[in-house]
């Protein structure tokens, strides 16, 4: 009876138990109540934020790959996804919103100035806009370096300055007593370059001469490519010369044939250079090619300025027609068209697609000029002299704009990248930090043969078609297999079409084939050789048929 009931018990305890809904909570050895997790695995990632970070397509496996290139392809794959959803997760934790300027009701932004703009912001901000008057050797060239911390002046009689300008310390100030064209940093404020009126001098931070290149000579205006360390000059004899500044050696002179050349950008993208000529073309140069990659008709009269923005994707030019256009360089076709009343002789775009346009003494700045029409600038500022070039300072709301009486610092708001990659370009590192920055630089360089219009085509498996892999076959065994159909062995009766006869006769019938090329070889080579013979006894029966001086002395 006590089994019965024990029996009893347990049935109604497992009903009891398949009735119960699930636990929630398990418990450890310890006797502690631990909570499940209710969202298993990691955050799901919004598609347009993973999109945002997507460089690339994936890698097409092809069908009859080696199991050892299949492999790095797949391992290829994970890293570059991992790199991008890992690049949307930290996206949401980027600390600095791009801002902007709002005006108030029936009231355009182009009409605000920039002593209201600087009293209006804080303090740090408001010290951003300042003037130089520098009036005895403009105009001025300006370019800043890659962290945005440093600014580079150079004076069209001769006078080359550096500056901390964020905190206004003076870093060098030098004058080469010759007229200077161009100046630009390479790879780091260490050191930077001065194109000057007969050669291209390199001089470090504190204006000592390094280098004097007489090679570059007549040099008008500058590119570096920092992923590359190469210097790109242009010159007024027509030469496009690329110079690896790790080296020290010129990679590539091309004569462009083109005129003088002084209108000059690089895209970012692609390090691509884009150059501007007098009968309205740009080109397009890879330092691998002696001949242009793509020549544009831009414009009716010549061209003026060119540049394009980070993303490789829009190209802005304009032209002594006074027309602005803007052009779509993954088709080459040209997008917008605006007509400026005195046409636009320097042009700058800014990391977050701003466009600055110098006429004469005014910079205007326009706003998303490829996607939506622009009837109106988004802010304007007119300086003391005529502008000579604009550049807009990386990770900062500023533009530098050099002109004929000095240098003038412009605040624009929404101009530049408010999250900087702190493992590129620091704007707050440390000499040591620059030290070990520089190092490892070198070591990912990038060489120029991979310079190309399309870099995704680096990461693609070279398919060599059937036609190439069937010309290779053919010159290496010296006939082609292809040739004639393959012999197919007759069947026979009473096992004598066994695998290993038909096999034998196949075998015997290539031998044979092999055989006949062989003899023909053998026969052409025989021929060569008695053909070489009979000229040989042919000239020894020649020398021995004319009689010498000494045929008197024989008996």
């Amino acid at each position: 009876n006590k089994g019965d009931k024990d029996g009893e018990r347990s049935e109604e305890a497992l009903q009891h138990k398949e009735q119960k809904p699930q636990k929630t909570r398990k418990r450890t050895r310890e006797g502690d109540e631990i909570k499940l997790d209710p969202f298993p695995g990691p955050a799901p990632i919004p598609e347009d934020r993973v999109q945002k970070f997507k460089r690339k397509e994936k890698t097409k496996t092809p069908h009859h790959a080696h199991y050892k290139l299949r492999d790095m392809i797949v391992r290829s794959e994970e890293a570059s996804e991992m790199a991008q959803k890992q690049a949307a997760r930290f996206d949401i934790l980027l600390p600095e919103d791009a801002g902007f300027l709002e005006g108030d009701e029936d009231e355009d932004t182009c009409t605000i100035s920039q002593e209201d703009i600087a009293l209006d912001v804080d303090i740090t901000s408001g010290a951003k806009y300042f003037n130089l008057k520098l009036s005895q050797f403009g105009p001025y060239r300006v370019d800043y370096s890659k962290t945005g911390r440093h600014l580079l002046l150079g004076g069209r009689r001769g006078h080359v300055a550096c500056i901390d300008w964020q905190s206004k310390q003076l870093m060098c100030e030098i004058n080469v007593m010759e007229s200077v064209n161009d100046v630009k940093w390479l790879h780091s404020e260490a050191m930077y370059a001065v194109a000057q009126k007969k050669w291209l001098h390199i001089y470090d931070s504190n204006g000592i001469e390094l280098h004097c290149i007489r090679k570059f000579n007549d040099v008008l205006r500058m590119q570096f490519l920092p992923y590359h360390f190469l210097l790109a000059t242009a010159s007024a004899t027509s030469f496009l010369q690329y110079l690896d500044v790790s080296v020290g050696k010129e990679v590539a002179a091309i004569c462009t044939k083109t005129g003088r050349l002084d209108v000059m950008c690089q895209n970012p993208y692609n390090a691509i250079i884009h150059l501007g000529h007098p009968n309205g073309t740009v080109t397009l140069w890879s330092p691998n090619q002696k001949e242009a990659l793509v020549k544009m008709l831009c414009h009716q009269g010549g061209v003026r300025s060119v540049t394009v923005d980070k993303t490789g994707t829009y190209m802005v030019t304009s032209g002594m027609d006074k027309k602005l256009k803007v052009y779509d360089i993954r088709a080459f076709k040209p997008l917008k068209s605006y007509f400026l009343p005195a046409g636009a002789s320097c042009l700058s775009l800014s990391q977050r697609g701003l466009l600055s346009a110098a006429t004469g003494d005014v910079v205007q700045v326009y706003r998303d000029v490829w996607n939506t029409p622009v009837s109106k600038p988004y802010m304007a500022h007119r300086v003391r002299g005529t502008v000579w070039g604009l550049h807009f300072c990386p990770f900062e709301d500023v533009l530098g704009v050099g002109h004929g009486e000095g240098f003038t610092s412009m605040l624009v708001p929404g101009a530049g990248e408010p999250n900087f990659d702190g493992l590129d370009a620091n704007p707050y590192r440390s000499a040591k930090q620059r030290q070990e920055w520089e190092v490892k630089a070198l070591l990912e360089k990038i060489q120029p043969e991979l310079i190309s219009l399309d870099p995704s085509e680096l990461g693609q498996v070279d398919q060599a078609t059937f036609e190439q892999r069937h010309q290779d076959r053919v010159q290496a065994l010296g006939f082609d297999p292809l040739a004639r159909q393959k012999f197919v062995p007759k069947f026979k009766k009473k096992g004598r079409s066994s695998a290993g006869g038909v096999e034998r006769r196949k075998k015997q019938v290539a031998h044979e084939d092999q055989r006949e090329i062989i003899r023909k070889t053998v026969e052409d080579k025989m021929k060569m050789d008695k053909e070489r013979k009979e000229r040989e006894e042919k000239k020894k029966a020649m020398l021995t048929s004319q009689r010498s001086a000494l045929d008197r002395f024989k008996i």
